[in-house]
């Protein structure tokens, strides 16, 4: 017999609609790694971007003019990655509640009989 019972919003429920709704407001970002590296006769350093392509590693070289910009890209890339571990906490929570609520109301029916 399933009950048509809507479940209650919870703390988890509550939480990760709060990360959704930052998810939906993430502007533009970068996976990989912005690395400084020495450059021979030159006072100024240079980055590159490294990131996975396949598989494999890839290095890309940065132009001094989209440093700031890929900085900020990472960054973001990184808060979004967090977003999306709280969103599956969240999500991972609502599914072992699902299922304990399930045991805990087939073990109170066969308590209370036919």
């Amino acid at each position: 017999m399933k009950s048509n019972l809507t479940p209650l919003p919870d703390r988890h429920s509550k939480a990760r609609q709060a990360a959704l709704r930052k998810l939906a407001q993430v502007g533009p970002f970068l996976e990989g790694a912005l690395c400084q590296f020495k450059r021979p006769g030159c006072a100024k350093p240079g980055w590159h971007l490294t990131f996975k392509q396949k598989g494999r590693t890839r290095t890309v070289y940065v132009p001094m003019e989209l440093v700031s910009d890929v900085k900020s890209w990472t960054r973001t890339y990184k808060q979004l990655k967090k977003l999306i571990r709280q969103v599956t906490r969240h999500s991972l929570a609502i599914i072992h509640r699902h299922v304990a609520n399930r045991r805990a109301a087939k073990r109170s029916q066969a308590l209370t009989g036919p």
